[in-house]
């Protein structure tokens, strides 16, 4: 079925090219100009694939007849196109983890293993072990700054000795304890950021379950994502460094 376009304008005398369009149902936007076809030009542009084009048009196009206020629907995505994301990212993926526990941690055989015994035997022969390990031989970062309370839950403890898996497949883990978390007035919000340009927003409920994940591109979020990031990160400290000092307050 063929788009219902309207006609937004254009900055041409003559009623041509270039010239904007908006989509009724959908509410895209289909902009017309001069194709941008110099090789040259072409490789500068980033995420730029097969079958896509490149269009010129004068910044008075866009201010003219662009749209001037947008109400932003949050985008979710399903579990699927989420973790297709560690498959894809092209050099870091970093996570802050803010919670006192996780739904799904207390349902694992290991976290039940944790609890009678103070320690788990992690395997690294699953998926996730696997791509991580793939992905950091390949080259690329990736880590996480874990925020703790003090004293630290059973969910925060069983994370600490969890760190070690992580650390086993080239994963940076850090932690930062929540006090100080809140004097730099981090957010309490638990977030991927992949490649310093998409932010995985994960959504919980009051029982630590996690309910959806929304995906974030708008460059001023993601670049509030990337400084909490880098407070959390320069205030942080190494998991082994941190597990020896919650070792030995609990001695």
């Amino acid at each position: 079925m063929a788009r219902r376009l309207r006609f937004n304008g254009t900055n041409s005398g003559d009623g041509g090219c270039p010239a904007l369009h908006k989509d009724l149902d959908t509410g895209e936007w289909i902009v017309q100009g001069k194709p941008l076809t110099d090789p040259e030009d072409l490789g500068q542009l980033q995420h730029f694939h097969d079958g896509e084009t490149a269009v010129v048009v004068p910044p008075e196009l866009l201010v003219d007849f662009g749209p001037t206020e947008v109400t932003r629907v949050p985008k979710i995505i399903d579990l699927k196109a989420f973790a297709h994301l560690f498959k894809t990212f092209e050099h870091s993926a970093w996570r802050l983890e803010t919670r006192r526990g996780y739904a799904s941690d207390r349902a694992t055989e290991s976290y039940r293993e944790f609890v009678e015994t103070g320690t788990v035997t992690w395997d690294l022969d699953n998926d996730w072990c696997r791509n991580m390990q793939e992905q950091t031989a390949a080259g690329k970062r990736v880590g996480r700054v874990r925020i703790v309370d003090n004293p630290p839950t059973t969910g925060q403890l069983y994370l600490l000795d969890n760190a070690k898996r992580n650390s086993a497949t080239g994963e940076d883990m850090r932690n930062l304890w929540r006090a100080d978390a809140e004097r730099l007035q981090l957010p309490t919000e638990d977030f991927w950021i992949f490649d310093s340009r998409v932010i995985a927003l994960l959504h919980f409920d009051e029982d630590d379950t996690l309910l959806n994940v929304e995906l974030i591109t708008d460059p001023v979020e993601v670049m509030r994502y990337a400084q909490v990031r880098d407070a959390a990160l320069h205030h942080s400290s190494p998991y082994e460094q941190f597990a020896a000092l919650v070792a030995a307050a609990e001695g």
